[in-house]
This record gives structure tokens, sequence and C-alpha cells, in this order.
């Protein structure tokens, strides 16, 4: 590639990037878990917007099962998020492949 070209599409991709990265601070996910006892929603900086806990998932006696609930539904919704970035920046990139776990968590 002519690198002149290269020069020339820098604003145009800048913007690009620069739209992608709105558009990801606006998407929004949720992720549950216990059947959708815990529920958290999260931004696409990865930033907690909401939790929502149902009262029968509040157990004084069983605090451990409500951490383990509270801690599945935030990996639900990170692993959202990153799914939602690979996608962003796949279409970003000419729908090229990314590679599995670039935005960390399991592949």
């Amino acid at each position: 590639m002519n690198p002149m070209d290269l020069l020339k599409n820098m604003g145009q991709l800048q913007q690009t990037v620069q739209e992608a990265q709105k558009k990801l601070k606006e998407t929004t996910v949720t992720g549950t878990a216990g059947g959708g006892m815990v529920s958290i929603t999260m931004n696409g900086e990865f930033h907690v917007l909401d939790v929502t806990i149902a009262p029968e998932a509040v157990d004084p006696d069983d605090v451990t099962m409500l951490q383990d609930l509270f801690r599945a539904a935030h990996n639900d919704a990170a692993a959202k998020i990153r799914e939602e970035l690979q996608n962003n920046l796949s279409s970003l990139a000419g729908d090229m492949p990314i590679p599995p776990g670039l935005f960390g968590g399991a592949s």
C-alpha cells in the first residue's frame, strides 16, 4: 500500500475509532446468575451501572451463595462486554479475525 494513501486514510480511521468508542460507552449489557436472582448491568467501559438482587437470594445463613451469584452475574456481564468489543473491533478492522482472548477472559 502506498504510504501516502495510508496517511490520507488516517483521519477517517481516527474518526471511525472515535465513533466506535462512543458507541461502546453507550452500550449496556446485563449479566445474570441464579436464574435471574442476581443481575448486573455494565457499560462498555466495564462500569457497573446497576445491581439487582431478588429477596429470595438473600439468606443470612448462606452469604457464600449470594457472593457466588454476584460473581457469576458480573462475569456474565463482562463476557458480554468482551463479545461486544470483539464484534466492534472486528467490524472496524474490516471483518478481519480478532484473536480470541484479546480483551481478557476465557476464549
